[in-house]
This record gives C-alpha cells, structure tokens and sequence, in this order.
C-alpha cells in the first residue's frame, strides 16, 4: 500500500470482510435464540461475555495486535447487544431520567439498539422488573466519594429478583452550553452535588460569580440549557449529546477517579465464571450477644471465603436498633466452601445474587 488511495481501499476490502462475519456470527445467533427460547435459558449471560473478551484480548496481546482489552471491550459489548436484540428484544429500566449516569451505565452493557425505559426512582426499577414490564433494571449501589446508596441496599433485602452483574463507571462531567463564549453565559444549571465536584474548574475559568442553579439531575441541567443560549450545565457527556448542547469542555471535575458501582437486575441465576462475586443479605439470629457478628464471619475465615464489603442498615421492620448487614464476598454461591457456610448459617443468610466480578 503505497498511497492513502490504497490505504482506503484496503479498509474498504476489510469492512466488507468484516461485515460478512458479523453476518455469519449473527446466523449463530439467531439459532441460540431459537435454543434459548426452548429451553427457557437466560439472553444476558455476563460470565459468558467476560470470558469471550477475556479469551480475545489474550490472542491480540499474543499476536502482537493493536487493540488492548479496553479497545476489544468496547467493539464486542457493542456486538453483544446487538446479539441480545437478535436473540430477543428485551426491555431495560433504569433509574432516569434520560441521560443520567445510570442511563449511561445501562446503555455501556445493552448497547444503543435496546429498549430502554427511564424511571424516576430506584424503588420504581426493582418494581418493573418484579412486575415483568421490563427483564433488567440498572440502580446505582455505591459511589466511591458518597458511599452506599442505602435504598438500593434496602430494596436488594426484601426484593425476589436478583444482582446478575456489576459494573464500575468513572463519573466524568461535561461543561455544555450553547453560548459562543463565556462572557455570554448568565447561568450554569447542575445537580448539587455538581457544582461542588466542578469548583476547580469553575474557579479557574472565573466562572464562580455566575448564577449557580441547582436542579434535580444533570439530565435536567442539560435540558435547561439547551432551551437558553445563554445558559450552560455541567452534565454528563450522555446527556449533552442527547439534548444537543455543544460540549465545551470534558472532564472536568476536580477528582478524576469518581467511580459508581452499578447492579444489574434480573431473574435468573447465573452460571459459574471462575472469577465472581456473590452479595448476600444476613440477619443474624443473636445480634444481642456479646461476638455474634465476629463468631459469624470467622466460618467465612475458616472456609478461606475472601470479604470484599460490609454494610449494616437499619432493619426497619424491628423495633429498637435492630441491624442487618450486606456482605459482598469473593466466589460463587454454587462453590463448596460457600455453600458450607450457606448451609450452617441458612437461616441467617440470603443470597443476593452470583456474578462476573466488574472491572474497575
């Protein structure tokens, strides 16, 4: 290839190539669908998906390839949801409204050819799945600045559906606007919290003395301001794109490892990965005694079952300061050592759900 028309050519040749193969591959498809549908087996198998990209990323780096895991990532979830749709459309809630993060988050696992349903609260997600109006819901479980969001958790205890995968998002906020510069800006919208996320930012381009609107979401900053063109929002990138608010400036906030963790919800149970974790729900017996909840976790010792994560919320159906707790362990509930510790403590404890440990 000596010249860019070569070059263009060549590309040309590879894309109709590669065309064929996503053709080929969406044959295959269309007939695990048909099995699936038989058998009443689950679309979304995320300890399948992982290891596909897994078992890619490791050829690429041994032939020497140009794209890394991240890159092969991106491509295949892309290719997985448009699979999924193949196999059987299927709706996702989440909690909105269009354009949040948890927008973003859903749309980062089931592409943008899903169905998608905003909500406008995380209870109305966990009822919509238990209700059948839609297969997944998205909720937010943790943010790595603000801590546990304690409905998700609350719901998680008493709800039938269960946790089939996680996912780590960076939160990144976009400076929007219509405005040609900042001299013509009169007002910024945001969620609360986005202003003080943001100060370094509004600090260093002397947008400090500007009206500072606080409304209920970044998804409603970005709506404002696409009606006034001398307005501007800090949102996320989704939801600029979305309203079509020009984005002046990415990444803007004055932390830059602002990370959410994100349940994905359904009903069925997922397979072994190799590589999981497993959230239960535990209200022990004799919380009142003196080392009930050392005597407890040392099983999980014992068994050499790793903990990643423990929460105590209020348990709202007792009287007094009666506690639950929610334990994120390394596994799968189907493993024997953790079925060992099921079976001592099972009437203490309730599994949340088995899934693909997310990658942060």
């Amino acid at each position: 290839m000596k010249t860019l028309d070569d070059c263009r050519r060549e590309i040309d040749r590879l894309d109709e190539e590669m065309l064929d193969l996503l053709n080929e591959r969406m044959r295959v498809v269309e007939r695990v669908g048909e099995i699936k549908h038989e058998s009443g087996g689950a679309i979304y198998r995320p300890e399948r998906e992982k290891a596909i990209i897994e078992r890619l990323s490791a050829k690429s780096k041994a032939d020497g390839g140009l794209l890394n895991q991240a890159a092969i990532e991106a491509l295949y979830l892309e290719i997985f949801a448009v699979s999924r749709n193949l196999e059987l459309p299927e709706r996702i809630a989440y909690l909105g409204p269009e354009g949040s993060f948890t927008h973003q988050a859903a749309e980062s696992r089931f592409g943008a050819m899903s169905d998608y349903l905003s909500v406008g609260s995380i209870h109305s997600v966990f009822k919509t799945v238990e209700a059948g109006r839609a297969k997944f819901g998205v909720v937010p479980i943790e943010n790595s600045r603000d801590g546990v969001v304690g409905e998700t958790l609350d719901l998680l205890a008493k709800s039938s559906i269960k946790i089939v995968a996680e996912l780590y998002m960076p939160i990144h906020m976009s400076f929007a606007t219509k405005a040609e510069h900042f001299k013509n800006i009169k007002k910024i919208y945001s969620k609360d919290k986005g202003f003080g996320q943001c100060r370094e930012f509004l600090q260093e381009h002397e947008l400090l003395h500007i009206e500072q609107i606080p409304v209920e979401s970044t998804a409603k900053a970005a709506i404002l301001a696409a009606e006034d063109p001398e307005a501007a929002a800090i949102c996320s990138h989704i939801a600029a794109k979305l309203y079509g608010v020009p984005t002046m400036f990415e990444n803007i906030e004055d932390v830059h490892d602002n990370t959410t963790r994100f349940f994905i919800l359904s009903d069925f149970k997922n397979a072994q990965s190799g590589e999981d974790k497993t959230s239960l729900f535990v209200r022990l017996k004799d919380a009142e005694k003196a080392g009930a909840l050392v005597n407890f976790l040392s099983d999980f010792e014992q068994a050499h079952i790793n903990m990643s994560k423990i929460e105590s919320r209020p348990a709202h159906d007792e009287s007094g300061f009666a506690y639950w707790f929610f334990m994120d362990i390394y596994g799968h509930i189907d493993d024997t050592n953790i079925q060992e510790v099921m079976q001592a403590h099972s009437e203490e404890i309730t599994c949340l759900g088995s899934y693909a440990k997310g990658e942060l």
